[in-house]
């Protein structure tokens, strides 16, 4: 596979308890989309991930393949 294009780097929101906060990532995810961008990373743009456990990042990658469901 081949990447073209523009793929936005997306930080990783959190609840105040730590949590992922899934409900404010899909709003990037959707703000994203329909600006026309072709690709989006999950797991940080900011550091964050640096500090995310294995399974926080599996369950974020995974969320975004779901919910972007091959829209970019």
């Amino acid at each position: 596979m081949i990447f073209k294009g523009t793929a936005t780097a997306l930080v990783t929101p959190f609840t105040p308890d730590g949590a992922i906060d899934f409900g404010a990532f899909n709003r990037l995810l959707d703000t994203q989309i329909a600006a026309g961008i072709e690709g989006v990373v999950p797991c940080g743009s900011t550091g964050e991930a640096a500090t995310m456990t294995h399974d926080e990042k599996v369950a974020l990658i995974r969320h975004t393949v779901e919910y972007v469901a091959g829209r970019t």
